[in-house]
């Protein structure tokens, strides 16, 4: 699994204007991957528990957490 830099806290938590948002869309997170330099969007899963995605490049995988402690970040970094 890819480790992932954003904020101090390693777990994404929609917030309560997250949740409206959804309500137009599916949710999503931003996230830059060094492994080949490009940018993609990562959508929450079915189960709501997780944002997950792949490289658009060479298909790494990558899975962020949804916790209670939560972040307000947007934009993430896979290295």
């Amino acid at each position: 699994m890819r480790r992932i830099f954003g904020s101090a806290s390693r777990y994404a938590t929609p917030s309560p204007q997250s949740d409206a948002r959804s309500l137009r869309g599916q949710p999503w997170i931003a996230m830059q991957w060094d492994c080949c330099s490009v940018y993609s969007r990562l959508y929450r899963n079915p189960a709501g528990t997780a944002y997950e995605g792949h490289c658009p490049k060479c298909a790494r995988p990558v899975s962020v957490k949804i916790g209670p402690a939560g972040t307000d970040t947007r934009f993430f970094r896979a290295t």
